[in-house]
Order: C-alpha cells, then structure tokens, then sequence
C-alpha cells in the first residue's frame, strides 16, 4: 500500500492532481470474465433472466449498439436484440472486485474516494515523485487493472473533482483525458451546458430560455444572475464552469460499510394538511430511494423521525415482506407509519425517512408474491431507474416527481 510519508513532497503551494477512475460497464464486465463465452455476443445483467417483468441492470458494448439501454424491462430489451445473452447479477462478485480495485488505487495513494461501486476519485499530489504526472498514473492505473483483473476504465486527470469526473466522461471506453487549466476552457465550454456536471435537464433548459446554452455562457455569464435564478446551486454552476472547485477527496480509511439510508428536512413552516405532508414525504422517499440504488442496496424497512415545533420527537419503523428500493413503495409505507402514529392535524416541523434492514442481494425475483399489481411495479421500476441515468447524466435536480 501506498507509503505518504515517502512519497511527502513539497509545502510550495501548487495545483492538485486528481483522477476520477470510472469503470467500462462494471457489472457486465465482471460477469464476461466467468462467461467468456459471451463475450462477442450482446449480453445483460438484469435481477431475473426467467422473467420477462425483471429490468436490465447492465449491459455490454454490444448489446448497448443495439440500443439495449439500463433500466428497460427485459421483454423491451428482447425486442431490440432477439439474441440477447441474460445473466443474474451477483452483488458478491461486484463487490469483491470493487475492493480489488480499490486496493490497485491504493497502491498510488491513499486518498480513494469512491463514487460509486464503479468509480472513484483518487488525490495523487503527493503520488508523482514515486509514479510520475498523473496522466502516467492514470495510464499505469488503467493497464494494471486491464493486466491484474481483466477490465477497462476511463480516467479523467484534473485539478479539481469535478473537472476530473468530466473528464472520465469524455473519452469512453478505456481511455485518459487530461484537463488542465490551459485546457479546460478548449474541451469543455463549447460543450452544451447540460454537460457540466451538476446540472440536470431542467435547469439546462432553463437556461438555454435565457440564452446560456453553453458550458462556456454558464461560465461568463454573470455569477449573481445564476445565483437568482437557481439560489445556491447557480453559484456552484459558474464555479464549476470556470474550474472552481476545492473539495476534498478523503481517505479511503474513512470509508464505513452502509448500515441505513435516509433523508430529512427541517421545513421552514409546519406541516398541517395531508397533501404538505404526502408531498414532503415523496421528495424524501425519492432521495432515499436514489440513495438506496446507487449503492445497489434494498430496504427491509422503513423508519419515519417526526418532530413538532416544541421539538417532541417520536421514531416508528415497519419492516416489509419484500425488499425495496422504489420511492412509491417507500413513500407509502411511510406514509401508513405516519397516519397510524401520528394524530391527523398535529404540526410536523421536521420528518425524516430512512431504509434499514438493508441487502445487497438483488439475486431475488424482482417482484413480490406480495405485489398485487406486477404491471404497476414493473411500470414503476423503469421510470425510477430511467430517473437514476438522467440524474446522473444531467444532475440531481434534472428530473423529479411531480407535486
């Protein structure tokens, strides 16, 4: 493992090296290496092969060519590509190459900080009197898990975060891109504005209504009229466009295994009607459940934490019969606990949902022996999982339910 005390460099203030390492269609990739003979075919990983209602988690290069897409029901992918090779995912596997991959990354630094199950940010500063700049590490950092475990990445080497998880994205499959402060207004601002990274489809249409439709009009645009349009996240907008962006990546030691998931908001006025609530409680349960899906997990309960304006707080969870991580299914058992515990008219100053009793099995039929309506949940499934590419496409605030 990577040693900082040797490799501790100079107190001269210079511009961080990051890389954001994202992995070439991770779980089809791992499942390719104990089915090779899949490999020149279009195959997909998907929670049930047996049945038509399970949906594709994902896919190959090329059954992605045919225009299979991650989330679609497997009956629809069957229809684009008759000969489409399916295969049950195993949390196990992706797991355990996960940590795999870690520990490669480990061995240039130890700040790691995963995105994701597939992707990663690693600070390589203090990396490059060891390893070289860090298109060399990215470079080396590519071959050696093309060499040791049989996969691609994209890596992207930048300044800052944001600039590096672009970069990843530019170039796919299997390649480096560089942006560097010389260069990221070249690459990057005739690039529309949806693709700067934190902003959804919403705000980019709302935008172009305004005449920005560029990264670089987001970036000379007037950073004050950004912040009046869209509060906070304007200004974050104009800094990530002119290469603003100081986070840290933190140590890979301060990552913790996933015990819950949830969400909770302080409201600035108190929840009285049903309708403030049931709205209240929507938003939350579709934070929780993105949350729960980005991590692959599932949730065998859910636990509302209500508090009133005198700060009284009571906590109820319920446990299901089946696993979720849908924000209907969430919402509405958070919505049953609230009405059985809660009397009807009572002010709710703050409310917060969570998902415990969590699994990463997602081996299980998809659908319950519970599930009354498995058209509807099959329905639900697309259009959740269709939001999740999108969000991270465009930015959380590209897509929302309704209310």
């Amino acid at each position: 493992m990577w040693d900082r005390k040797v490799a501790k460099m100079s107190s001269k203030k210079r511009d961080r090296v990051i890389l954001h390492c994202d992995m070439n269609g991770f779980f089809a990739s791992v499942e390719l290496l104990e089915h090779p003979e899949l490999r020149d075919k279009p195959m997909a990983v998907c929670g049930d092969p047996d049945s038509r209602h399970g949906i594709i988690l994902a896919k190959n290069q090329i059954a992605k060519d045919y225009g299979v897409v991650t989330a679609e029901t497997i009956w629809k992918a069957k229809q684009k590509c008759p000969d489409l090779q399916l295969v049950k995912p195993h949390m196990d596997k992706y797991k355990h190459y996960c940590n795999e991959i870690n520990k490669i990354y480990l061995r240039f630094t130890d700040m790691v900080e995963p995105f994701s199950i597939d992707e990663s940010w690693l600070d390589v500063t203090a990396s490059q009197k060891l390893f070289g700049s860090g298109k060399e590490i990215a470079d080396t950092i590519r071959e050696t898990v093309k060499k040791e475990l049989g996969m691609t990445l994209s890596a992207g080497v930048s300044f800052n975060k944001t600039l590096a998880k672009m970069g990843s994205e530019y170039k796919k499959p299997d390649a480096t891109t560089v942006i560097t402060r010389d260069n990221f207004k070249e690459i990057l601002w005739p690039l529309p504005a949806r693709e700067l990274f934190g902003i959804g489809k919403a705000p980019a249409d709302k935008l172009s209504k305004c005449g920005i439709k560029t990264i670089g009009d987001v970036a000379t645009a007037d950073k004050g009229y950004l912040v009046s349009l869209f509060g906070k996240h304007g200004g974050e907008m104009w800094e990530h466009a002119n290469g603003i962006d100081d986070s840290p990546v933190s140590l890979y030691s301060e990552k913790e295994p996933i015990k819950s998931v949830g969400n909770g908001i302080t409201f600035k006025r108190d929840l009285v009607t049903e309708r403030d609530i049931a709205t209240a409680v929507k938003a939350l349960s579709d934070t929780v459940a993105g949350r729960l899906r980005k991590h692959n997990l599932k949730a065998y309960g859910v636990k509302v934490d209500i508090k009133d304006p005198y700060f009284k707080v009571i906590s109820r969870q319920k446990q299901l019969f089946a696993p979720t991580w849908l924000a209907e299914e969430i919402a509405n058992h958070s919505m049953e606990i609230i009405n059985s515990s809660w009397k009807k008219g009572s002010p709710i100053r703050m409310l917060t949902i969570t998902g415990i009793n969590l699994t990463d099995d997602l081996s299980q039929e998809q659908l319950s022996l519970f599930d009354e309506n498995p058209e509807k949940k099959e329905k639900t499934e697309k259009v959740e999982f269709t939001m999740d590419e999108v969000r991270k496409k465009y930015g959380t605030d590209a897509i929302g339910f309704a209310s």
